[in-house]
């Protein structure tokens, strides 16, 4: 039984590299700094794996010491500098992807003067499956379920499911929050739209008990050093922030 073992449940966006000037250059990770904390993981024994993999420790039917990696909105930069990386660790990992900005960028930052970075593309995210890593929904247009209709809600949510199973042909069983955002009425769509788990940027680690429609993760960005990755993992420190 795991109920009282943690999980950390990694939450990363961008694996670039920024200048200084950057507005929330934070969603960044140095390609460098994130080999280094793979590497990490890989001497403490950790094996990091994509949610749907995860899943198996999480209801208790397998042990070890495992770690979620996850990736937010699918930045054309995961391909190019997490991808191989994860491969070479043997590792799996979840990238939630926004279905109607494949290709695209990330405009939903527009208003925010938040730097605009390409997405992968389709042939691109056929590549990530083809490596054997797994991706997630993330609605349609990135919404802000919390601040739109329920029935525009449901629809980001459902529509998003049933657009990138049709086109990449596999099962998607994973859904992220967009901005974090969330509520009783979001999370019960969410279950209702088939997914069977749902990640939120509130901050901590995972067990058994916790609501598959409120997972916790744990925030890595460019200022995250290797004594704080260390923490984040292998302490409380995230269970009480």
């Amino acid at each position: 039984m795991m109920s009282n073992i943690k999980i950390p449940i990694l939450m990363y966006h961008s694996i670039e590299s920024m200048p200084k000037s950057t507005i929330m250059r934070s969603l960044h990770v140095p390609p460098r700094r994130f080999k280094f904390q793979m590497w990490i993981l890989k001497k403490l024994g950790y094996q990091g794996l994509s949610v749907r993999r995860l899943r198996p420790y999480l209801d208790g039917e397998k042990n070890g010491k495992v770690v979620g990696i996850t990736f937010d909105d699918g930045y054309q930069n995961i391909l190019l500098n997490a991808a191989p990386i994860l491969k070479k660790y043997n590792f799996s990992a979840t990238c939630y992807i926004v279905s109607e900005s494949v290709g695209s960028s990330n405009t939903w930052d527009l208003n925010n003067g938040i730097t605009q970075r390409p997405l992968m593309t389709e042939t691109e995210i056929n590549t990530w499956l083809k490596l054997g890593m797994d991706i997630g929904g993330h609605t349609k247009t990135h919404a802000d379920l919390t601040a739109i209709s329920k029935l525009k809600a449901q629809k980001e949510i459902s529509d998003c499911k049933r657009e990138l199973e049709k086109i990449y042909k596999v099962k998607v069983t994973d859904f992220c929050y967009p901005f974090g955002r969330f509520n009783e009425s979001v999370c019960n769509m969410t279950k209702d739209s088939g997914y069977l788990s749902a990640t939120s940027m509130r901050r901590g680690r995972v067990n058994s008990k916790s609501n598959r429609f409120m997972l916790p993760r744990i925030p890595i960005n460019h200022r995250t050093l290797p004594h704080l990755f260390l923490a984040k993992i292998l302490t409380k420190y995230e269970d009480r922030r």
